[in-house]
């Protein structure tokens, strides 16, 4: 369970690509380059490219070094959080006092600014960087991830192409499928192709399991989804599909949401704040939760409230 005083450290949390996954956030809440239409985390309320010191970076890797002294039980060490880590001026830094851990460290990226020399010279210092490809021209990412206005997408490619080049890390590959909009094989192919140009070394196929933050973006059927990853190079993982690691904390964690959501139906901010835990955590609680038939999502004022079923 997460340290109480603990501000930029969250989890252990499961991940089905990263085990026990411990995050670490620098950004704050929903400021990011993008401003997705199936994020799990809403609308984004800061849509900017403006790099900068978001957090203290000093403090940031107190917290982390405290941790590693007390616990530093996990699989991976992950900038991820409720924002583009890139963002971060600094974000190099907390990568580079991971670099010597014992626990391996991952970069999770939108890739928007890595066309940039010094954040591909400071996103090279994680083990691990995973990427997502969700779009094949300027019109499909407008419509999937509808871009900073300054971003253009053959300047984003062209930035995962520079990175490959450099990265001498495991590059993994994240593409999010939504029904009606990006999952017609004609355009996964499109997807697949400009994939092979990167040569990652592992592709995951994703789609809704959460609330996103457009009502009309909707899942793709698992049984689609299996038709199309013999269209990558690798063969692409249904990210749905891998097994998540369940230990005594993340169902501690479940049973505590459970219990109030049994009195009364909650939004997951409402968790967030009752239980002091991070939205990416209770997120991903509430995911699992769903999959499992235990919850329910129901759209109430343009909020989504959980309830027990």
């Amino acid at each position: 369970m997460k340290q109480p005083d603990y501000r930029y450290l969250f989890g252990p949390v499961p991940s089905r690509r990263f085990g026990r996954s411990l995050g670490i956030d620098l950004i704050p809440h929903k400021t990011c380059s993008l401003d997705c239409v199936f994020c799990q985390l809403g609308r984004t309320g800061q849509k900017t490219i403006e790099r900068r010191q978001y957090v203290p970076i000093e403090a940031v890797i107190e917290e982390i070094r405290h941790w590693l002294q007390t616990d530093g039980q996990a699989d991976y060490l992950t900038l991820s959080g409720s924002g583009e880590p890139t963002l971060h001026s600094d974000f190099g830094q907390v990568l580079e006092f991971l670099h010597d851990q014992p626990i391996p460290s991952v970069l999770l990226t939108n890739g928007t600014l890595l066309h940039l020399p010094e954040v591909r010279a400071a996103a090279s210092l994680a083990k691990v960087v995973k990427v997502s490809l969700s779009a094949w021209n300027q019109q499909s990412f407008e419509w999937v991830n509808r871009p900073h206005e300054a971003i253009e997408f053959n300047v984003f490619m062209e930035g995962l192409r520079q990175f490959r080049s450099e990265y001498e890390g495991q590059l993994w590959l994240e593409v999010f499928l939504l029904s009606g909009i990006n999952a017609m094989p004609v355009n996964v192919e499109k997807i697949a192709r400009l994939a092979r140009e990167i040569h990652p070394e592992r592709i995951h196929l994703n789609t809704i399991a959460r609330p996103p933050a457009e009502d009309f973006a909707a899942a793709v059927p698992f049984e689609q989804l299996e038709e199309l990853v013999t269209l990558f190079d690798p063969l692409a993982q249904i990210a749905a599909g891998l097994p998540v690691q369940r230990t005594k904390d993340v169902e501690a964690n479940e049973a505590r949401i459970l219990g109030m959501l049994r009195r009364r139906p909650c939004t997951i901010k409402q968790i967030e704040a009752a239980f002091g835990m991070h939205i990416n955590e209770v997120s991903k609680i509430l995911g699992q939760l769903l999959q499992q038939n235990r919850i329910r999502a129901d759209l109430r004022n343009e909020e989504v409230y959980y309830t027990c079923r």
